[in-house]
C-alpha cells in the first residue's frame, strides 16, 4: 500500500537548513510540509515566505503550504507568486469571511487547492468547499505548535471525510501527532498522506532515509 510522507519544516534545523532539505530529498521524502503561522490565528508564530522561498529554491518536490493565517485573501498572491504547479496551498475556511472566493484564486493560478480542518471545525460546516478542493488536511491537534497530543475525537471525523473523497473528488492527509500506529490505522482506510514531524521524523537517531524506509516497511494491515 503506498501514502504520501511529508516534512513538517518547521521542525527541522534551521542551522543546516539546505542539508536537511538534501538528506530529506535523498532520504525519500514525497514533499515539504511549510507551516505559515501570524501570531494571531495561531498562538505562534512559524515559517516566513522567506523560508518558502528558500525551499522551493532547494527542491524540485511539491511543497504544501499551509497558510494557519487569518484573512489570507489579503495575502495569497504572495505565495502563490512563489509557488508552481503541483504545489499546494491549504486555508482554514474559518479564517477567511468568504473561503471559496480565496480557493478560486488558488485553482486559477494552477496550484492545488486545499483546505485544513481544526479538530473543533466539523466537516458540515465545510460540506459544500469539500467539491472545489484537491485536498483536506486534517487537524489531529490543535495547530500552532509541535509535539501535541492527538485529540481521540478526530478519528470520527477522518471516517465522515473517508465516506465522502470519492464522491466529491478530494483526498484527505493527516497532519499532527503523527506516529507509527496512526499511520498503521488510517494509510488502509485510505488517508492519503501523512504530515510528519517530532513524532516520527525530526529530532531522532539516523539519517532520514533510513527512518523513512522504515516507515515505509512497516507491517500495514
Amino acid at each position: 500500500m503506498s501514502f504520501e510522507l511529508m516534512a513538517s519544516m518547521m521542525c527541522a534545523n534551521y542551522r543546516n537548513l539546505e542539508d536537511e532539505v538534501r538528506e530529506l530529498e535523498r532520504g525519500g521524502i514525497d514533499s515539504f510540509h511549510i507551516d505559515i503561522m501570524d501570531g494571531r490565528f495561531v498562538p505562534n508564530f512559524a515559517m516566513s515566505l522567506n523560508d518558502l522561498r528558500c525551499i522551493r529554491g532547494l527542491t524540485e518536490l511539491p511543497l504544501d503550504v499551509h497558510l494557519m493565517v487569518e484573512h489570507p485573501s489579503h495575502t495569497i498572491e504572495l505565495f502563490i507568486a512563489n509557488l508552481r504547479p503541483g504545489d499546494t496551498i491549504y486555508i482554514h475556511p474559518e479564517a477567511e469571511y468568504h473561503p471559496s472566493t480565496t480557493l478560486q484564486k488558488v485553482i486559477n493560478a494552477g496550484i492545488t487547492p486545499g483546505i485544513a480542518i481544526n479538530p473543533g471545525t466539523s466537516v458540515e460546516t465545510v460540506y459544500e468547499m469539500l467539491r472545489i478542493v484537491d485536498k483536506v488536511l486534517v487537524m489531529s491537534v490543535n495547530p500552532g505548535n509541535a509535539g501535541q497530543m492527538f485529540l481521540p475525537y478526530v478519528g470520527e471525523k477522518i471516517q465522515r471525510l473517508l465516506s465522502l473523497r470519492e464522491k466529491m473528488g478530494f483526498e484527505v492527509y493527516w497532519d499532527g501527532a503523527c506516529g507509527a500506529d496512526k499511520i498503521k490505522a488510517y494509510a488502509p482506510q485510505g488517508v492519503k498522506g501523512f504530515v510528519l514531524g517530532t513524532t516520527l521524523l525530526f529530532g531522532k537517531k539516523g539519517h532520514y532515509g533510513d527512518i523513512l524506509h522504515g516507515i515505509r516497511q512497516m507491517h500495514i494491515a
